[in-house]
């Protein structure tokens, strides 16, 4: 049985210092951290374009078909008493608006 972890993040602007909570799914597997781009749109992160665009790759290898990304956003994330300043890279993920997280123990 599969089973889902999701966590309860805050995710504050660096321009801004403005912030939202948001769910993020736990990802073990994830290489990265990634924002839904219509979260990231929503809530007016300030998209950074990368000087050369990521690939996105699916579990079994093939290319995603939705897009690659382009654009990543740097925030502090907020979990319980635990603050990092990362950078997030932005792309389509559907119902999900964060994934990853696999530097954050739980």
């Amino acid at each position: 049985m599969l089973r889902e972890v999701w966590l309860n993040i805050g995710i504050e602007k660096m321009d801004t210092q403005g912030g939202v909570m948001v769910k993020a799914l736990l990802n073990s597997r994830a290489i990265g951290i990634f924002i839904d781009k219509k979260t990231a749109k929503k809530h007016s992160f300030k998209l950074q374009k990368l000087e050369r665009l990521l690939i996105v790759r699916n579990i079994d290898g093939t290319r995603n078909s939705r897009e690659n990304i382009i654009y990543q956003v740097k925030v502090n994330v907020f979990y319980k008493n635990y603050v990092k300043r990362i950078r997030i890279d932005v792309c389509n993920l559907g119902k999900t608006s964060v994934l990853g997280i696999p530097w954050l123990q739980v």
